[in-house]
């Protein structure tokens, strides 16, 4: 489903079908909003996720594929799902690293979703219990599996 983007959003905004993940890694990126939000992706068009310095979440970097989904997750503040963004460049070497060795990509913001899905929502759900967001709840780059996906799909209003 493509949803409606408006206003100066519209520009940069990347157009994917958020509910066809056939053939595509999904995944979910934290940052924290007063460091690096939604809106400052929107802003940028594209952004460099990086400062990654965890060695699973930076395996995960490094597996990300250009087209691969990922859902956008507030940190700290907020705590809760509020985007889709798509790997636009893969198998970067994160340029904050000086020696070269830790993983980065690029993304796009695709859509904001209608309706949020907080941690808290997320921990209530019973079909999310074996997610890496509460397995590995430091972990600040996780995968999602498609089931996973489309409930959080349908928890935000987006099916």
């Amino acid at each position: 489903m493509d949803l409606p983007v408006t206003g100066i959003a519209q520009a940069f905004m990347t157009k994917i079908n958020i509910t066809e993940t056939t053939g595509r890694n999904l995944w979910l990126m934290k940052s924290e909003p007063d460091v690096y939000g939604w809106d400052d992706l929107v802003a940028e068009g594209e952004g460099t996720w990086d400062g990654v310095r965890n060695h699973l979440a930076a395996r995960n970097l490094r597996t990300m594929q250009e087209g691969d989904l990922a859902f956008f997750y507030h940190s700290n503040i907020g705590i809760e799902i509020v985007g889709v963004i798509v790997i636009s460049k893969a198998g970067l070497t994160d340029p904050t690293d000086p020696e070269g060795k830790w993983a980065a990509v690029k993304v796009k913001p695709v859509t904001k979703l209608p309706k949020t899905v907080t941690l808290k929502q997320v921990k209530a759900t019973p079909e999310l219990q074996a997610m890496d967001l509460i397995r590995l709840s430091r972990l600040s780059v996780g995968a999602v599996r498609p089931e996973e996906w489309a409930l959080i799909l349908k928890m935000a209003d987006v099916i």
